[in-house]
């Protein structure tokens, strides 16, 4: 099917008014955040990243983000791909009955249990703690993680499967060895969104973290917001410095994150 001169330049247009739509907030906040903090001050001033970076302490914030991201990152991706396995290659009794159970995981928001979440953790000791914001993450991302490697599990050859058995890979070795380099693009679209919920997850660390030393980026950037001597540039030259590992993470792995994306579209 061939397209028209006409049908191409629409299509063009169309897709550069949604990208300048996407693209405005994140000027503007980039743009904000190079101002100077005296109203009628020309010029760039890269220093407002420093002075919030010190002023809100973003140095300790990040840190904690990055433990809570990366352990549930890690937690969520080896739990997700057993459970797959298990949904998409083998056969036992009330396999499909478990796995749709786990599904309703995705239709409970998190707002829904935060509270019950909290009076549990704290019968046992966990609150204010990294605990209390890794594990129930975890608990939230696995059931999306199983559902989307499910499907590139159950899209795989079944001759790859036979002939690691054939040449003697048991379950472990078939699934390490054969089918996740197989799915490695699902894999890094998995590690991407759910690094992404989880760096930016507010509400669960607004609950469970009182102390300061354990406060994430987005919970410090609330709190930074919250002084009364905090002023425009400083405070979008904050947000640009949390939203900035997402942004790193998703420009390193971009090619693989969109390749996952799309194949799981067609699988699905």
């Amino acid at each position: 099917m061939t397209v028209s001169r006409f049908e191409r330049a629409g299509t063009y247009l169309v897709l550069g008014v949604f990208t300048i739509f996407a693209l405005y907030p994140m000027l503007a906040i980039i743009v904000t955040a190079l101002r100077s903090e005296v109203a009628g001050q020309g010029g760039i001033h890269w220093e407002n990243f420093g002075k919030a970076w010190t002023e809100a302490r973003f140095g300790s914030y990040l840190v904690s983000s990055l433990i809570v991201s990366v352990s549930v990152v890690a937690l969520t991706v080896l739990l997700s791909v057993m459970a797959a396995y298990a949904f998409g290659t083998m056969r036992f009794r009330g396999r499909d009955a478990l796995f749709y159970l786990m599904l309703l995981g995705l239709t409970v928001p998190g707002e829904a249990v935060v509270v019950p979440l909290y009076f549990d953790l704290r019968d046992l000791g966990l609150t204010d703690t990294y605990a209390s914001l890794i594990f129930p993450q975890v608990a939230q991302s696995v059931a999306f993680g199983a559902f989307w490697m499910r499907t590139y599990f159950r899209s795989a050859s079944r001759g790859v499967v036979e002939a690691a058995r054939l040449d003697g890979a048991g379950h472990w070795q078939t699934l390490w060895r054969v089918l996740v380099p197989m799915g490695r693009p699902a894999l890094v679209t998995l590690i991407v969104l759910v690094f992404m919920w989880t760096w930016n997850e507010f509400l669960l660390a607004r609950v469970m973290i009182t102390s300061e030393a354990l406060r994430t980026a987005p919970l410090g950037l609330q709190f930074f917001s919250g002084r009364s001597t905090t002023s425009v540039p400083l405070l979008a030259a904050a947000s640009v410095l949390v939203a900035l590992p997402v942004v790193v993470l998703y420009l390193f792995l971009q090619r693989h994150f969109i390749r996952g994306m799309v194949d799981g579209s067609v699988k699905g």
